[in-house]
């Protein structure tokens, strides 16, 4: 599982596609903390980090499903699915490597993002951020990131076309993201009713975690829907 999980992890970087999409990250998210005033950390006034941790979800919503997009399909694609197939590697074995090599790539653009942490507490004059809020919500991210990467390989299983991949996932994310807190503000859905559709959305979850309150329902919801992902794609490979 950890040889499937680093020959994909390399394999995203050998070409310029793993670099220029770390770049992108790095570079949305470097302007819109410290450059563009709208969003600027420098033009609040306070250290905090709330502006990068409401940003990033929407920008993992696209970037995961780049890094996943190739997973499976691009095996069924070149016909390499049909080698794998004869090499006495369970399809748990499989997926698993998949999702930890596409996870150590996402692990590659949340981990320069400390930098942001630091470089916000060393301008701080007084107080500085709020740790527990910070490693909460980077916790939070690192799920999110998790559940997006489980999402983009399942979808990835369905296909032999990246595009039909990265579109599929990128909409699944985003529906499981924000769809449920969109549909929960809907006026039929007034009172208790709206508040149970919203917990089923992950966008509730992560913002709880961002509070830097670490709950059992919250770390159980991220699980529950990354094993039903696995099992969805393990299904699929048996079935190929």
């Amino acid at each position: 599982m950890l040889n499937i999980g680093l020959k994909e992890w390399k394999q995203f970087f050998t070409s310029l596609t793993g670099y220029i999409a770390l770049c992108i990250f790095l570079l949305v998210t470097g302007l819109l903390l410290f450059v563009f005033p709208d969003t600027s950390i420098l033009a609040m006034g306070y250290a905090t980090l709330a502006a990068f941790f409401n940003l990033a979800p929407w920008l993992l919503i696209f970037m995961v499903p780049t890094i996943t997009m190739r997973s499976f399909s691009e095996e069924y694609k070149t016909g390499t699915f049909e080698l794998l197939k004869t090499l006495p590697i369970k399809p748990a074995t499989l997926v698993w490597g998949k999702y930890v090599g596409a996870l150590l790539v996402v692990l590659c653009l949340l981990l320069p993002t400390l930098f942001y942490g630091v470089a916000v507490e060393s301008l701080s004059a007084v107080g500085g951020l709020d740790m527990g809020a910070t490693a909460g919500s980077y916790l939070g991210l690192l799920l999110l990131g998790a559940v997006f990467v489980a999402i983009g390989i399942c979808i990835s299983s369905y296909t032999n076309n990246t595009v039909v991949a990265f579109i599929g996932a990128a909409f699944t994310c985003y529906l499981l993201f924000a769809g449920f807190e969109a549909a929960s503000k809907l006026s039929m859905f007034d009172g208790k009713l709206g508040y149970y559709i919203e917990v089923l959305g992950i966008k509730f979850h992560y913002k709880s975690m961002s509070r830097g309150v670490l709950r059992l329902d919250d770390l159980v919801y991220f699980m529950l829907i990354i094993f039903s992902c696995f099992y969805i794609t393990q299904q699929n490979i048996r079935k190929r």
